[in-house]
């Protein structure tokens, strides 16, 4: 096992990764921004080095100041946590090449995950379920519109290299393909200096389907069940659970096997998220790889009584992976609801900030909040607006959403506006307490009738 890791990284999962280490007797390094420097999770490590100015790209995407902390303090090994440079392939390798592990998979595995034609054909190669769409790149207007008019319209153009919404095209009919198809090329072009597109078919609505896998140097791969994240609003996650009522145990085991086979045709290591689209007649499609750690991992967690973030610095030190699929059960049921400095009543404007008074909730069994908050603590405007996650467990689904309501009723944060009060209105609507929604709702149902209190 490690003696000491750098997080590169910061708040609540920065914060959560320092107390992983604590526990198993790991010293920590912090890197933090000058908008950062009284950030709880500099106060937390055992050291921490300012990495640069406020500005991501000048800090936290700083990949030469970061691997000269490692280098610095002499850390073997460096966790990306989620976002930043957690599913950049290159910083990954340059850290394999100063001799510092990377807590996450291969810079290789990375990037044959982060071409999606690629991974779409390493996908079929391997058994798993695709959505219907081209078989590799598409170069011309003319291939565009004749695989849109065998697999049916709506469909999606996107670019191999996409990421961040770049590349990306609706299409509802062919009239509107050849623009799309050129516009979106070009922006890939600038974006990515990758203009190769594919095109898919749209499901929707759908259920978002992830399932958690963990996978060893050693080739052992298991799956620890799956987490139903079709809450969403703008594409971004709102509100998650584990397991589905979506899902029945048949189909739980065959997506489950559908993730396995997808890590090991990448010779995946450490935690991953296989994620999948599945259709309102239950058939269920591979959408992406996410290979990192999810911000949604704690529900998983708490139904399967395994720590991911311990088992990936286990995984990552070269040990291995003791645990078998038949070790993993899963009991109760699990939600977690991120909170956001924003302004729902204003379309969901950030909300940064000093918070002059902070009540977190707490009390009674099943209840988890991680977050990188304190009372006094100034929400720097720089940076993603999630401030923290509210997690329940509860042996039943509606124990669980009880339990939910009366955290989030607790949730104070005085000085700053925050989302909680839209997820309490959210977790209480008879769709969401009867498990009956889709990638749809949250916006097309949920939001226009939604009305803020003030």
């Amino acid at each position: 096992m490690f003696s000491k890791i750098l997080i590169a990284n910061r708040g609540e999962i920065a914060v959560r990764i320092i107390r992983a280490c604590r526990e198993l007797g790991i010293q920590t390094v912090a890197v933090y921004s000058e908008a950062d420097k009284e950030a709880l999770h500099a106060e937390l490590a055992d050291e921490a080095i300012c990495i640069g100015p406020a500005k991501a790209a000048d800090s936290y995407l700083n990949v030469q100041q970061i691997l000269s902390a490692a280098i610095v303090t002499k850390a073997q090994a460096i966790h990306p946590g989620f976002g930043f440079l957690s599913e950049n392939s290159q910083f990954a390798a340059m850290c394999e090449e100063i001799n510092v592990a990377f807590i996450g998979p291969k810079s290789e595995t990375i990037d044959a995950m982060g071409n999606k034609i690629n991974a779409r054909r390493l996908m079929i190669e391997a058994g798993v379920p695709v959505i219907p769409g081209s078989d590799g790149a598409i170069s011309t207007v003319e291939e565009a519109i004749e695989i849109a008019e065998t697999i049916g319209y709506p469909v999606m153009l996107k670019a191999a290299a996409g990421g961040g919404g770049k590349g990306i095209r609706k299409v509802t009919t062919q009239e509107e393909l050849a623009p799309n198809f050129v516009s979106a090329q070009q922006e890939a072009k600038a974006a990515f200096g990758n203009d190769e597109m594919y095109i898919e078919k749209i499901i929707y609505p759908a259920r978002h389907i992830e399932v958690q896998i963990l996978g060893d140097h050693y080739g052992h791969v298991i799956h620890l069940g799956e987490r139903d994240c079709s809450l969403q609003r703008n594409n971004q996650k709102v509100l998650e659970e584990a397991p589905s009522v979506a899902i029945t145990e048949e189909k739980r085991q065959e997506i489950g096997a559908a993730a396995v086979r997808a890590a090991k045709a990448v010779s995946y290591r450490n935690a991953g998220t296989i994620e999948f689209l599945m259709d309102q007649s239950g058939e269920f499609y591979f959408m992406e790889m996410n290979t990192r750690i999810q911000v949604e991992h704690p529900i998983t967690e708490m139904v399967t009584g395994v720590d991911l973030v311990k088992k990936q610095l286990e995984i990552a030190s070269g040990e291995k992976l003791t645990l078998q699929q038949d070790d993993i059960t899963i009991t109760g049921h699990s939600i977690e609801c991120r909170i956001n400095a924003e302004n729902p009543a204003f379309n969901f404007a950030p909300s940064p900030g000093k918070i002059k008074n902070l009540l977190l909730p707490g009390g009674g069994m099943g209840l988890r909040v991680d977050s990188a908050m304190y009372s006094g603590y100034t929400i720097p405007p720089y940076y993603d607006s999630m401030i923290a996650k509210v997690i329940v467990h509860g042996e039943t689904r509606l124990e669980a959403l009880m339990k939910m309501q009366r955290a989030l009723s607790e949730f104070v944060t005085e000085g700053i506006t925050t989302n909680v009060e839209f997820q309490m209105d959210l977790i209480s609507h008879p769709n969401v307490v009867a498990g009956d929604y889709t990638t749809a709702f949250l916006q097309e149902e949920f939001l226009p009738t939604w009305t803020p209190e003030n």
